[in-house]
């Protein structure tokens, strides 16, 4: 038997303290969003102070899903968890229309241009539109490489400023 159960503990946590607690955990490749804002936590539900959390990775292959498993495990203990269970959900794939229009925005601020609207029907050669740089605004960008420093983002440069930029890839 559980020896939580055992000994009879007891949490007060809810569902909005649960989020609340998730709103704090950062992305370690995106330190400027959490992964709520990312949109990766699908679904939390507590129960008896076992919290339950659904969470879609920004693509299967991820390399930062389990620090954010860990960190979501470790911000719900803290916030009074007495259990928490994290299912990988892969159906519905993540796609950038889950990132809110204010989680964009702190992107464009942190230096990242945020991705446009995800098209239903994906090019095989990605082509993006007009790109505005996030340090002067500028559409005078170029593609320097399709992978930046993830896979998730593209390498661009401004023409007008000179500096180089990641570029949130739609998904």
């Amino acid at each position: 038997m559980n020896a939580l159960l055992d000994t009879q503990a007891t949490s007060t946590l809810d569902d909005a303290q649960a989020w609340q607690a998730l709103s704090y955990v950062l992305d370690p490749e995106v330190p400027v969003l959490s992964v709520v804002e990312l949109g990766i936590v699908r679904s939390v539900a507590v129960h008896a102070g076992v919290v339950q959390v659904s969470v879609t990775p920004t693509y299967s292959g991820c390399p930062a899903t389990e620090v954010i498993q860990h960190d979501i495990r470790a911000a719900l203990l803290r916030a009074g968890a007495l259990e928490v269970r994290i299912e990988l959900k892969f159906a519905p794939a993540w796609t950038t229309d889950w990132i809110s229009p204010e989680a964009a925005e702190k992107l464009r601020r942190y230096g990242i241009a945020p991705p446009h609207a995800a098209n239903p029907i994906q090019p095989l050669k990605f082509h993006a539109r007009l790109l505005h740089c996030p340090q002067c605004n500028s559409t005078h960008t170029e593609r320097l490489s399709e992978f930046g420093s993830t896979a998730c983002k593209a390498l661009y440069r401004c023409l007008a400023c000179r500096e180089p930029f990641d570029y949130f890839k739609p998904i």
